[in-house]
């Protein structure tokens, strides 16, 4: 953190992270400065190095400005307006020269499917923010140029997705200053997104199983600050008790040291994480504690501050901590990483008010280990409070219904388990071993877990399956700690290999390894140890490493479990997974199957009976007794 200028912390008022509304007012400034010398002429584009989208160089700098603008927004209106002038002038100019046809560097039109889409709800909700200090001190013939470019939204197609609420909240700030808008267009939005909620506070970002971090730094967000545009009151309240139920899981996706979970993609965006967070304490809608809203939402900006985010020119880039580009998507460019703005929503909660005022409270992870089942999305939580490190245990969410099917899986969404101090392999053999039970073919062809089938969450256990041609795989993770035990139902032809991942650990040196019997694992510098017990039906364990494949660092490590020999016909394997700061192997854990039952005797005297006949269950008892 030494090239941020921040105050010093404050132990008495954030005991937790030191982290008080000035850190995050000196971010925000830090970042806003840090983009200036990158503006075209009148301040109309923000051209920031890096590769350029798949949109294009004009439109990849129309989004340095509407992103960028965005966080000025905040940080405008949430001082009143009391910012320096050269700041307002920036963006007060920019809009003008960017809405001006005539303009060099004006911003491109408005299309079908375009890029520009997004952007326009980002100038937008900036514009509503800031209207009393920004907007409405345009000259007439400045507000018609702004309208004219807003209301190319009118009419337009968009992909059946998130991309659905840009039109909403556009519309909503047209509506307001007299522009040209369609009320069936701004309420068909909103209908559209009540077919992709699936319960319990959670959305899909669109059709199918598309769980991640758009269903609250998008899906949640843009409703909410709609409703608080229109005034609409009993649609705010509806998505007040969404966000209640949401914020009450989401609020254990966060490491101690404020790491998020690594799934999902977009993860460039990073501490935009937060945003839903801040938005249930602008809202009304927070069920936490004043003070763990912001120890969470002020730890999560620390932990990248402490990874060289912003690097050292103040520029976020493409990557999670250092650059990285398989963490990222086509359609980003340089400027995406700037959708992380969004987590500056907080500077609108009023500086006396108690998230800001009122001393940090532990989180959840803080206090006690947790597990949290989240039945909507097909996840389960797990977290340890001597480590701090949180997993994500996957049985629901693929997105595979999204890109072709012949495409290329994404391992952002189709790997067993992603947690907040790991993220998956990308690129080379690597990429296929981390978090999956593959099925290998004689010729090397792997089984690919695509369309997942989601069976039940319940206490403490998940369960799914995947089908890839002859190969069918059944699978109930069961966890305990940091251990994630995974009991596998595989059903193939004889000659397969059977392997199965543990977690990726990467470092700037490559992780200590130790292969051998049973057990296998690799250690990072800092203790942080991946390791995989063969449990029951295979032959060995082994490590993989790697270069260049991993966004948590240059070098990487992933331990396995392996059986030679597939038999044929239906067979069970269980494994033990797991993450965590440990100095020994992983526990033992006794395993007693037979037909479609399988026992797991626990280190703590445990047992855990699964059944995977029917929909898989899985009862708990101690010592030959129900758990009580």
């Amino acid at each position: 953190m030494q090239h941020l200028p921040l105050p010093p912390p404050d132990p008495r008022r954030s005991p937790r992270t030191g982290w008080t509304r000035a850190h995050w007012e000196a971010v925000a400034d830090h970042l806003l400065a840090a983009v200036e010398p990158y503006a075209t002429a009148d301040f109309a584009q923000y051209r920031l190095p890096g590769r350029p989208s798949r949109a294009g160089e004009r439109s990849d700098g129309l989004e340095g400005f509407a992103r960028t603008f965005l966080l000025a927004a905040f940080r405008i209106a949430g001082a009143g307006g009391d910012v320096p002038p050269t700041l307002l002038e920036r963006y007060a100019a920019g809009v003008v020269a960017g809405t001006d046809p005539a303009h060099p560097y004006a911003w491109p039109a408005l299309a079908d499917m375009s890029q520009q889409l997004v952007e326009a709800a980002s100038v937008a909700l900036a514009l509503h923010e800031t209207r009393p200090w920004l907007f409405d001190r345009l000259s007439p013939t400045e507000q018609e140029r702004v309208v004219a470019w807003l209301a190319g939204f009118v009419g337009k197609r968009t992909p059946d997705n998130n991309w659905v609420l840009f039109r909403v909240v556009v519309e909503q700030f047209l509506a307001q200053v007299g522009g040209p808008h369609e009320p069936d267009e701004i309420a068909g939005g909103l209908a559209r997104i009540e077919d992709w909620y699936v319960g319990d506070g959670w959305y899909s970002d669109g059709k199918g199983k598309n769980f991640d971090y758009y269903c609250g730094w998008a899906m949640h967000l843009y409703p909410a600050l709609w409703a608080r545009m229109a005034g609409d009151t009993a649609r705010q309240e509806l998505y007040a008790s969404r966000l209640r139920r949401f914020l009450e899981q989401y609020q254990h996706f966060f490491a101690a040291d404020g790491g998020p979970v690594h799934q999902g993609r977009s993860l460039t965006y990073r501490f935009a994480t937060v945003a839903p967070l801040w938005l249930g304490a602008l809202t009304g809608a927070s069920p936490l504690p004043p003070g763990r809203t912001r120890r969470i939402a002020s730890g999560v900006l620390r932990h990248f501050a402490e990874h060289g985010v912003p690097d050292e020119r103040g520029l976020l880039t493409l990557g999670w901590y250092e650059p990285f580009l398989p963490t990222v998507q086509d359609y980003s460019g340089p400027a995406s990483p700037y959708w992380a703005s969004k987590a500056f929503l907080g500077l609108l909660v009023p500086p006396d008010d108690p998230t800001w005022t009122d001393p940090e409270e532990p989180a959840p992870v803080d206090v006690a280990d947790q597990a949290v089942s989240l039945p909507a999305p097909g996840w389960l939580l797990h977290a340890t409070r001597s480590d701090g490190v949180v997993r994500l245990v996957n049985h629901g969410s693929d997105r595979d219904r999204v890109p072709p099917p012949d495409g290329v899986p994404d391992l952002h969404y189709l790997k067993f388990a992603y947690t907040s101090h790991t993220g998956p392999e990308s690129g080379g053999a690597a990429s296929g071993v981390d978090n999956h039970l593959a099925v290998i073919a004689p010729d090397g062809t792997a089984s690919a877990r695509r369309r997942i089938e989601p069976l039940a969450v319940g206490d403490r256990f998940a369960a799914s399956a995947y089908r890839d041609g002859a190969v069918h795989v059944l699978t109930v993770s069961v966890v305990h700690g940091a251990a994630e035990i995974r009991v596998h139902q595989v059903t193939a032809p004889a000659g397969h290999v059977i392997r199965d991942g543990g977690h990726a650990v990467a470092a700037p040196v490559q992780p200590a390894v130790r292969e051998g019997g049973d057990v296998a694992l690799a250690r990072r510098p800092d203790g942080l140890t991946s390791a995989v017990r063969a449990l029951h039906g295979y032959t060995g364990a082994g490590v993989l490493t790697a270069e260049g494949a991993n966004a948590f660092g240059s070098c990487s490590a992933t331990p396995y479990a392996i059986a030679d020999d597939h038999g044929g016909g239906t067979a069970i394997y269980v494994s033990l997974v797991q993450l965590g700061v440990m100095v020994d192997e992983p526990p033992a854990v006794g395993v007693r199957a037979r037909d479609d039952v399988v026992v797991l005797d626990l280190p703590d005297a445990q047992v855990a009976t699964v059944r995977l006949d029917g929909v898989p269950t899985c009862e708990w008892a101690f010592q030959g007794r129900r758990r009580p």
